[in-house]
């Protein structure tokens, strides 16, 4: 399937543009657990996966980018040297951002023709995004020779997200497009960028299941959830000058602190909590204690089903149907929420059985077959050249 990916979208740009090309893939990835922390300077666990973005590039003479898709129609044409940093709301606005976050680096970037294609479902809280604007900018980079130093490149693409296409995400996304190991998932101090990698044990796989529920982050609630976050932090840090975010509060100090709105303190309570989840599962992965990760997989769901209100019926219908399969040792939503996807801890010998049940359960309640993938966890954004290609 990777190697059929590259393939074609090789052979799509030498029809589009006539050419060869280089190619770049960068991958989606799941987080086994710490959600809407990361813009809360707190704790992650993501694993990159084997669903990628691949995107094939060559030199222009001049300063313009030529911008397709195998996805969808049509061809956007960009100029280096008046990039609009409004949101058009269309998927170049990712591509468009980077750009302008690069050169606004003082990096000069070289005009160029670009063709994107992708294996991650669009909208299922898989990260297309991020994989898109880290692929696109490791692109970028190169044909500009510019050196491409990744966490660099992982702020310049959060920052495209935050500031062109209007999502105020967190850095997760794109450092996990930018540092994933194979075979790892990876624990993320999202506040100093310090991370070190989590084997899971050869037996355990990561499923993860699709609603088909898609979602728009940019205009959902997803922005007013950091809001809250932040007002909380605001009312929480009066007269505590090392109170920076909801990641310097225990929930003692929530119950102590400030009369907040009831729906502010779920918010705040959910994300301090997700927190102290994140460091306990890695503690758990540490001494191979994957029942332990499962219970906090659980909790994390029911916080963000009851707390942070971000989960949806769909969702919850898929986490019912796989926690009581045997070999489940763990399954919650995943991603920004409103729709998406769920992730699935699952032994390998229980992964047919979990396959079978959730998708007839599904199928059964809502009508709808969901999409089940058995990832793989794959390394972080590279170079690559497809069999039979050379690079332009």
């Amino acid at each position: 399937m990777v190697a059929d990916l590259f393939t074609d979208v090789a052979a799509f740009f030498r029809r589009r543009y006539g050419r060869a090309a280089r190619l770049f893939r960068a991958p989606g990835r799941v987080n086994l657990i710490g959600e809407h922390t990361d813009y809360n300077d707190g704790f992650v666990m993501p694993a990159a996966i084997d669903l990628q973005t691949v995107v094939a590039a060559a030199p222009r003479q001049d300063r313009r980018v030529r911008l397709a898709s195998a996805n969808v129609a049509g061809t956007i044409e960009l100029d280096l040297d008046n990039l609009d940093p409004l949101p058009r709301n269309h998927w170049s606005d990712y591509v468009r951002g980077v750009a302008l976050m690069l050169e606004r680096a003082g990096v000069r970037l070289r005009g160029a023709d670009l063709l994107v294609g992708t294996s991650i479902p669009i909208g299922g809280g898989l990260s297309s995004s991020a994989a898109l604007e880290v692929a696109a900018g490791q692109a970028l980079l190169t044909l500009a020779a510019a050196p491409v130093e990744l966490r660099a490149l992982a702020l310049a693409c959060q920052r495209a997200e935050n500031e062109v296409v209007g999502n105020r995400c967190g850095i997760m996304d794109q450092f996990i497009a930018c540092f994933g190991e194979a075979g790892r998932a990876v624990l993320l101090d999202c506040r100093s960028l310090e991370h070190r990698a989590l084997p899971l044990p050869d037996d355990v796989r990561v499923v993860v299941c699709d609603t088909l529920v898609r979602h728009q982050l940019a205009g959902s609630e997803y922005n007013a959830r950091r809001a809250d976050c932040e007002e909380g932090v605001r009312r929480l840090a009066i007269g505590r000058g090392e109170v920076r975010a909801l990641r310097d509060l225990t929930l003692e100090d929530l119950e102590r602190g400030a009369d907040l709105p009831p729906v502010m303190l779920r918010r705040c309570r959910h994300v301090i909590g997700e927190n102290a989840r994140v460091l306990d599962a890695a503690a758990a992965l540490d001494r191979g204690d994957l029942a332990g990760v499962g219970l906090l997989m659980s909790a994390s769901h029911r916080s963000l089903r009851d707390d942070y209100e971000v989960s949806c019926r769909e969702l919850d219908l898929l986490v019912e149907l796989a926690t009581p399969v045997q070999g489940v040792y763990g399954t919650r939503m995943t991603g920004g929420g409103f729709g998406g996807c769920t992730v699935t801890l699952v032994r390998a010998d229980g992964v047919h059985s979990l396959v079978e049940i959730v998708t007839a359960g599904y199928r059964e309640a809502t009508g709808r077959t969901p999409q089940v993938h058995v990832c793989s966890l794959a390394a972080g954004v590279a170079e690559v050249t497809p069999r039979g290609e050379t690079a332009a």
